[in-house]
């Protein structure tokens, strides 16, 4: 399998790519999330991720064909963005709290002869966060840098109820739904 670009700093990307043993190399892209002004969540994280794509575009050219993401957390019709501190960490984490939530991650891959764009969505209902654990996850710093100040795979993996959904589209990169481009 030839190798790809990450074109992220996502430490969890990385690993799901490392775990279907994906050969990459990482460079990140900085753009610019908050410049954009969309309000629902799919229109949002489509437009970050071509900004993304965009971005990695104008410094490197496809020598190496290149992924770029970008998820969003949605419960009660809000994006729940990264939180900013632990007053923010908690109101976003009370959102989900015995809650249907929503995270839809958009990727594009792109290669000189190929490209894939996919938006998918994995819904979880929580059951109500305990207070004392969530209390004790707050004052970590699990929650920093993290879209809805929480990961499935850690302090909210306790309160799933259901899951409708790829895991990897939660963690961040709907990774099945890629193998088929780079076979």
């Amino acid at each position: 399998m030839q190798p790809i670009v990450l074109g992220s700093s996502s430490i969890t990307r990385a690993q799901i790519l490392t775990s279907f043993n994906i050969p990459f190399i990482q460079r990140p892209c900085d753009f610019d999330e908050e410049s954009l002004s969309y309000s629902n969540p799919a229109h949002f994280v489509y437009h970050a991720t071509k900004g993304k794509m965009q971005r990695y575009l104008e410094s490197w050219d496809l020598e190496i064909p290149v992924l770029c993401a970008d998820t969003v957390v949605t419960a009660k019709g809000e994006i729940l963005r990264k939180a900013k501190d632990v007053k923010d960490a908690r109101r976003i984490l009370m959102a989900q709290s015995g809650n249907t939530v929503s995270i839809l991650t958009c990727m594009i891959y792109k290669s000189q002869t190929s490209e894939l764009i996919d938006l998918s969505s994995t819904d979880y209902l929580f059951a109500p966060f305990d207070e004392e654990a969530l209390d004790l996850y707050l004052h970590g710093n699990e929650w920093k840098g993290k879209a809805g100040a929480c990961m499935v795979e850690g302090f909210c993996k306790s309160y799933i109820k259901s899951v409708k959904g790829l895991e990897s589209t939660a963690m961040g990169l709907s990774v099945e739904k890629l193998l088929p481009f780079l076979r």
